[in-house]
């Protein structure tokens, strides 16, 4: 079955209300609405990669009620070392926890993907491994890292696209992953799925979910 291609008129739906993804989204160029998801991502089971994938999952599922019939992007980044899956930092000693923990070692980043065509079923679904090595990391750096409030919010506490960019020594595979959305795969997933035509697109600010809904 053919369905209408992402467009200005047919902006792919992000469930999400990241603003990393978001403007990774706008600097791509693809129109897109932002509907957050209300899904609770602690206590999924089963190895990263497939809990990246199922959250995806659930959050693109999640917004299909309000988003009607249209391609609707979920996505769920974890950051993993030791089999542990180090999310959003509680509080301060939490962040420094997990500083200390990646300190001077090699980690992965997964994001999951899952692409809904407009009749609500998956048309595709995987997770996208990056690689990254982080500096030894002093006990100073930590604590004044601590202090920009930059960890708060951010899986593993840490940005790679702001200050937290001065620890990372090297990466293995797609940068925009590690910020929250893999563009590279997203895009040939996007073709794959018959929801692009053409790319790029002519760009045009993303359309929010409150230009739609009102305050």
């Amino acid at each position: 079955m053919n369905f209408p291609y992402i467009s200005e008129q047919n902006p792919l739906i992000l469930a999400s209300a990241s603003p990393r993804r978001k403007r990774l989204l706008t600097q791509a160029g693809l129109p897109f609405l932002s509907m957050a998801s209300q899904v609770e991502e602690e206590g999924v089971r089963g190895e990263p990669e497939e809990a990246s994938r199922i959250l995806a999952e659930r959050k693109a599922s999640q917004v299909c009620s309000r988003a009607g019939k249209v391609w609707i992007l979920g996505a769920d980044t974890m950051v993993v070392i030791d089999d542990e899956i180090l999310g959003k930092p509680r509080d301060r000693e939490d962040a420094r926890r997990m500083l200390w923990k990646l300190s001077g070692r090699e980690h992965e980043v997964i994001t999951g993907l899952c692409i809904l065509n407009p009749l609500a079923a998956v048309a595709h679904s995987e997770a996208v491994i990056t690689l990254v090595s982080i500096k030894g990391l002093k006990r100073q750096e930590i604590e004044d890292y601590i202090e920009t409030d930059e960890p708060f919010g951010k899986a593993g506490s840490y940005a790679i696209q702001g200050i937290g960019s001065f620890m990372v020594k090297r990466i293995s595979g797609s940068y925009t992953n590690v910020v929250g959305l893999p563009i590279c795969a997203l895009i040939e997933a996007l073709f794959s799925t018959g929801a692009l035509k053409d790319f790029p697109l002519p760009h045009k600010p993303h359309i929010s979910e409150d230009d739609i809904l009102g305050p």
